[in-house]
């Protein structure tokens, strides 16, 4: 699902976000972290996710295929056929993911999560 701008959404995983140093030689003394169950709202969907390299892969097999598939000789067709059934599982994924995108979240202890994935996030 595609999560919009404006939406209430929770962080469904912890997530790690950095060392905190103190001290003149700026030693570590804590990580830092968000907790799962945070809650915020979107205040940007900033960008598209690329596909994964099988999806892409798939897409390219897919079109080889159909536009020279039926000049190849038989056992190139065969062996293409089947590198693309292969595939074929990382392309349903993806077609029932849909579009996956970035966000910028607000959450309401304070902290802004920007450049995140959608699926850290579920939707209120």
């Amino acid at each position: 699902m595609t999560l919009e701008e404006g939406r209430r959404v929770r962080l469904a995983e912890d997530l790690g976000i950095g060392e905190a140093v103190a001290g003149e030689y700026g030693a570590v003394v804590a990580f830092l972290s968000l907790g799962a169950g945070v809650e915020g709202t979107v205040e940007r969907v900033d960008g598209e996710l690329p596909e994964s390299d099988e999806v892409r892969e798939y897409q390219r097999l897919r079109a080889l295929f159909e536009d020279y598939g039926h000049t190849m000789p038989e056992a190139s067709r065969e062996r293409l056929e089947a590198e693309i059934a292969d595939l074929e599982p990382h392309w349903v994924a993806h077609r029932e993911q849909g579009r996956r995108v970035t966000l910028r979240v607000r959450f309401d202890n304070g902290f802004v999560l920007d450049g995140a994935h959608q699926d850290i996030l579920t939707p209120l």
